[in-house]
């Protein structure tokens, strides 16, 4: 009881797709080729990629993160170090010139001889001896509880932590500095 051309073991009712076996035609053999060749080229790939971050230097920054004024007239100055390198590292150096108001305050020279990871951040305190006309600028900001802006021009001479030796970076910071509620004598 079955149709002619149909499989005898098809039902009489069953499409004429589905009845009897399928027939090879190699397409299961090129498939899992194809699967075992995609494997192959993925375990390569993996194997011969670097398999790390990539290395990119960039130039580092600086600014002032706080600065106090002492009892006697100098200033501790909080120097926030950036490094916006992929990798490591290492700050030999930073000097530059720095004003407050329109006033020259001197030049700010620190070796702080530190490693600071990649995308990161580090600071320094730095005991700084500013001009006379710095002092009286910033004086008259602390007593009237104003903020006065600063600006630092210069260098930084950093290198990669795992080789290379240091490069000069030149940069340019203007950012004001506002005093901090409750601590006098402190800006930010």
């Amino acid at each position: 009881m079955h149709r002619s051309g149909s499989a005898p073991y098809a039902p009489a009712w069953a499409p004429a797709t589905l009845q009897g076996p399928p027939r090879s035609t190699g397409a299961p053999v090129v498939k899992s080729s194809y699967w075992i060749v995609s494997c192959v080229l993925v375990a390569l790939l993996a194997a011969c990629s670097s398999g790390g971050v990539p290395r990119r230097v960039s130039e580092p920054a600086a600014s002032i993160q706080q600065l106090t004024v002492q009892a006697d007239g100098t200033w501790s100055v909080e120097l926030r170090l950036q490094n916006y390198s992929s990798i490591p590292m290492r700050f030999d150096r930073a000097r530059f010139e720095m004003k407050v108001g329109d006033e020259s305050a001197g030049t700010l020279d620190v070796a702080p001889g530190i490693g600071i990871g990649g995308e990161s951040a580090d600071v320094v305190t730095v005991a700084f001896s500013p001009s006379s006309n710095a002092r009286i600028v910033m004086a008259d900001a602390l007593a009237s509880g104003r903020g006065i802006r600063y600006a630092i021009e210069g260098t930084i001479t950093a290198m990669p932590e795992d080789r290379g030796r240091g490069r000069d970076y030149t940069f340019k910071r203007e950012s004001p500095l506002s005093p901090v509620p409750g601590l006098p004598g402190v800006l930010r």
